[in-house]
């Protein structure tokens, strides 16, 4: 919820000093309102107004970050209901389950196939990010164990540590280490006492578990008188349309009301809401699509989470910011001097379409991309940033000239009609005419370009 510049003014010393750099108070207020200023700008503001300016300007939702390291997960700090009014920041965790309860060689293989399952997709990796340690085993000895062995092998992933028992789940957190900062869950009205005192010594995100999103909100005060602010909310959803109207409520609260008690992120475990594989996949893509902050899954295949991961990505990328690849020359197939050259524009997903052809037709080939800020071949060409000069100042400065023997260059079908002002630009090089889709590049590369 959007803080006024009015709402700022009236808490503010009214002494127009100008010591904060604005000629008045009012000027002030709404460089605060704006992002723009901090509170402490202001020598004459009296601690008290101080802390509540803090709090009002502060995110409608809190940032938590779990793990450290280069692979930390942060989520939150989210500041729309829908993509389109702005986007979405900060995409969710998925996890992985781990029960102390499985074999050796069930948990190696679980670290071994988080490791493995990623996969290249328009230049970005995608992959899962998270262990989710379970404790069922009734042992808190084994318990510990597992936590000890994830912490060896897998010491960069982060974890959620996730035990109803209060003294295994910390005994946990003191093997795996508090500064890793693992999630701790779930804190609950009979333990939020004892875990409140102990995280205060040794700080780490915590999980929020209740019954209904009520619940949760009042444990969330508590955790936050006592000076906790990293949390996760769990309303203990049982099915989707529960979590659909949780999670919606737990984000409106926060955004549009700005009821800070529910302004943190969430987790989400479509792994206990049914024994059902594809299920659980399904529920799993619905959670994404409805705010969950962290997803954790029983089980990850290729076929299962590459989806998710696909779902992630479309949903969690802004908008506003079309997706790019790096303009150059990409090598297609080990290609020689002899190689055949196309050039095709920086949108990523027409660099996808037709690398992975051209990679499929088994050809040598040069890929020529130049940067169109993101744009298609047609809304490039229809906006000027892919036309005869821009194709002929990139491929003078590309150095594709030194890595071929020929002088011929493929366009795509969508722009045959600036293949004579291409020619008049590159008077040395002769300008082909290509696919108008990339489904068609195999078949002309394979029958060989007519030069």
């Amino acid at each position: 919820m959007a803080v006024k510049g009015t709402d700022i003014k009236d808490k503010l010393p009214g002494t127009n000093c100008k010591e904060c750099g604005m000629p008045t108070c009012f000027g002030f207020a709404m460089k605060l309102a704006s992002g723009k200023a901090e509170p402490d700008n202001c020598p004459y503001l009296d601690p008290q107004v101080r802390e509540e300016l803090e709090d009002l300007l502060a995110p409608p939702m809190k940032l938590v970050t779990i793990g450290s390291g280069a692979q930390a997960v942060s989520i939150g700090e989210e500041e729309v209901m829908f993509r389109h009014e702005k986007t979405f920041f900060h995409a969710p965790g998925f996890a992985l389950l781990i029960s102390d309860n499985e074999t050796e060689e069930e948990i190696a293989g679980k670290i071994k196939r988080i490791r493995e399952l990623q996969f290249d997709r328009v230049g970005i990796n995608l992959k899962a990010d998270l262990l989710a340690l379970h404790f069922t085993s009734g042992e808190v000895a084994r318990y510990v164990a597992l936590v000890k062995k994830v912490a060896t092998e897998a010491s960069d992933i982060g974890v959620v540590l996730i035990s109803e028992d209060t003294e295994a789940l910390l005994k946990a957190l003191d093997a795996y280490g508090a500064e890793k900062k693992p999630l701790l869950y779930p804190v609950t009205a009979d333990n939020i006492v004892k875990i409140t005192e102990y995280i205060k010594e040794k700080p780490t995100p915590v999980g929020v578990k209740a019954g209904s999103v009520e619940e949760v909100a009042a444990l969330t005060a508590k955790l936050r008188a006592a000076g906790i602010e990293e949390i996760v909310l769990d309303p203990d959803s049982k099915n989707l349309a529960e979590a659909v109207r949780d999670q919606t409520l737990i984000r409106r609260a926060a955004l549009k009301k700005g009821f800070r008690p529910l302004g943190f992120p969430s987790i989400t475990f479509p792994c206990f809401m049914t024994e059902e594989k594809q299920e659980e996949v399904l529920l799993a893509a619905g959670l994404i699509a409805k705010y969950a902050g962290i997803v954790v899954l029983s089980n990850m295949e290729s076929h299962s989470i590459f989806p998710l991961l696909v779902e992630r990505l479309n949903i969690y990328t802004d908008p506003r910011r079309p997706m790019t690849v790096e303009e150059k020359v990409y090598e297609i197939n080990e290609p020689d001097k002899n190689a055949p050259v196309i050039v095709t524009t920086n949108f990523a997903l027409t660099y996808f379409a037709v690398s992975s052809e051209m990679e499929i037709s088994k050809v040598p080939s040069y890929l020529c991309i130049q940067d169109t800020e993101g744009l298609c071949v047609l809304a490039a060409w229809s906006t000027g940033k892919f036309t005869a000069d821009t194709i002929s100042s990139y491929i003078k400065r590309s150095g594709i000239a030194d890595k071929i023997s020929h002088r011929n260059l493929i366009i795509p079908g969508y722009v045959a009609q600036i293949k004579g002002e291409l020619e008049e630009e590159l008077p040395d090089w002769q300008i082909i005419v290509g696919a108008r889709e990339a489904t068609g590049i195999p078949a002309m590369l394979k029958l060989g370009v007519k030069y």
